[in-house]
């Protein structure tokens, strides 16, 4: 059998705008191939619901191939084990693939697949998918490259795919084939592949994404006005650069179209529009961060808040707030939310971070493996920077402490959302369901819930919950030696664009310094403020 070059297919499961695929087809034979990790698909980032993703993913993607006349190769197994297999009988000129910013057990796979390949004299060519640069020396320009790498052209689909004859291709397993006792995806969670993606993509930039803006906020209305779009960026159903282009092109069209519409709703279109672009950047922005430093997976961003919540960690608590039910209506029912459709609104999942970090106080790194395997669009890089910013150890971020009473308030007004996804609290009336427990005995016998018993008491009491974590994490936050570390990690780490907003404290002027100290203000009531940052990985 002749030489041929490896096509490793990882979290970019397409065919559209990829550069490796493209390159592959045009030197000569490919051999495109997924490999399913026993050791990634156990680790407790990773559920079942992720697995039938990817598994809908490469059947489509096999298809895809086929139309061009190739294949996907489908092994279960450890790397690099399985390319060193295929090498004993196949030659492999090259390994092309993408870059990928993945969780640690990846990056040391990527280091021995890495180490094979150079000793058998293999060239392994990454190329990269998305704005986030590897051996990044300085966060300086970090913008100007992103939009750089955005504004090139897209990878054409390549006409034709040469693969070897005579291979054996295999076929996508079940999971109890790649983990025993995988279990079965339940609940109502969206289906992946390229097309689901399109056409996820279009309707968006069509339609549903028309009060993005101002919708994306509530539970109940997220669900279809936010774009829904990430995890087919997780994965790679869609690069970020199709999705970047093809929202300004959307633009361009509401614009030009502007003076044959209706102006309140142009305009509305093209605020929502460009609030959506900012966050694709902002994507990228996050994962740059486990991209410099893999260890925040495990570690806090900023060292001096180490030792802050661990020796205090409530497992009660921990599980109270896993399953929903804490006794707080707003909490319970996006937790069940998420439970059923494997996704939830960017306001949501950092309210249910935050009431676990403060609230509960509770170390971030537990309730965000938890939150891993609930989130279908689990991608490393935003989620453990973000998972670390809403628990307030990155040290350059505000301190957010959501309400869950006020949060039902203001998201959730009429109650549609809580009495649908806690329907112990169904005839609850409106003036109870943002805290139950303060009805009367009579009221609860009444309204058929009864605190303790058909629904729990809350698990803390919030106001000295919140007080106390205040006094902790402030504690720390107002010292000199915290300023001095969060100016470090924003050397590292920090958004340059903030420079022009947030002058050192002290200083007349809002000119970029070099290294600048973070303001660590505390407001009088920072509490349910719209982050201007996006949350967790959704859009």
């Amino acid at each position: 059998m002749a030489s041929l070059q490896l096509l490793w297919f990882k979290r970019d499961l397409r065919i559209r705008d990829h550069l490796p695929l493209l390159l592959g087809s045009k030197a000569g034979t490919v051999l495109p191939i997924y490999v399913f990790e026993p050791s990634l698909w156990s680790s407790p980032e990773y559920d079942v619901s992720h697995f039938e993703f990817v598994r809908q993913s490469l059947v489509e993607l096999d298809q895809n191939l086929r139309r061009l006349g190739g294949r996907l190769a489908i092994r279960i197994g450890e790397l690099p084990d399985v390319f060193i297999r295929i090498s004993e009988s196949t030659p492999i000129d090259s390994i092309l693939s993408h870059e990928e910013t993945g969780t640690w057990l990846t990056y040391e796979r990527d280091q021995r697949v890495a180490r094979w390949a150079r000793t058998c004299g293999i060239p392994w060519k990454e190329y990269p998918q998305n704005g986030v640069v590897r051996r990044l020396k300085s966060r300086d320009g970090w913008a100007a490259s992103w939009a750089r790498r955005m504004s090139e052209r897209q990878a054409e689909c390549p006409d034709h795919v040469t693969v070897p004859e005579g291979f054996d291709w295999g076929s996508v397993p079940s999971i109890d084939h790649v983990v025993p006792n995988g279990g079965t995806a339940l609940g109502d969670i969206q289906r992946g592949g390229e097309s689901a993606a399109t056409t996820t993509l279009e309707s968006f930039l069509a339609d549903r994404g028309g009060d993005y803006r101002g919708s994306m906020s509530s539970p109940i209305t997220a669900e279809s006005s936010c774009s829904r779009l990430s995890p087919y960026l997780a994965w790679g159903n869609l690069s970020i650069k199709q999705v970047q282009q093809a929202t300004a092109r959307q633009l361009g069209n509401l614009t030009c179209d502007f003076g044959n519409a209706d102006a309140s709703q142009g305009r509305s279109k093209i605020r929502s529009l460009k609030s959506f672009m900012s966050r694709l950047s902002w994507h990228c922005h996050f994962i740059q961060k486990l991209e410099s430093e893999p260890e925040i997976e495990f570690q806090n961003l900023c060292r001096l808040y180490d030792g802050l919540r661990e020796d205090e960690f409530n497992n009660e608590r921990f599980e109270a707030w896993k399953r929903g039910t804490t006794g707080f209506p707003m909490i319970d029912a996006c937790m069940r939310y998420l439970h059923h459709h494997r996704w939830i609104n960017f306001r949501m999942r950092a309210m249910l971070m935050s009431f676990a970090a403060y609230h509960l106080w509770l170390h971030w790194r537990e309730p965000s493996i938890f939150l891993a395997r609930q989130f279908l669009d689990f991608e490393p890089g935003i989620h453990f920077s973000q998972c670390q910013m809403q628990s307030g150890v990155t040290g350059i971020n505000t301190i957010r402490i959501y309400s869950p009473s006020k949060q039902l308030l203001d998201q959730d007004p009429t109650g549609e959302f809580v009495r649908r996804w806690v329907p112990e609290l169904e005839h609850v009336p409106l003036a109870y369901l943002a805290e139950p427990h303060r009805m009367s005995i009579g009221d609860q016998l009444r309204y058929r819930c009864r605190i303790g018993v058909d629904y729990p008491c809350p698990i803390v009491d919030d106001k000295t919950a919140v007080r106390y974590a205040k006094e902790r994490i402030y504690a720390i936050r107002q010292t000199d030696e915290a300023k001095d570390a969060a100016a470090k990690v924003f050397l590292k780490h920090g958004s340059r664009k903030r420079q022009f907003r947030d002058p050192l404290p002290g200083s007349s002027t809002g000119k970029p310094k070099s290294v600048r100290k973070p303001a660590v203000k505390r407001r009088k009531d920072n509490n349910d403020k719209q982050p201007r940052l996006p949350g967790m990985e959704d859009f």
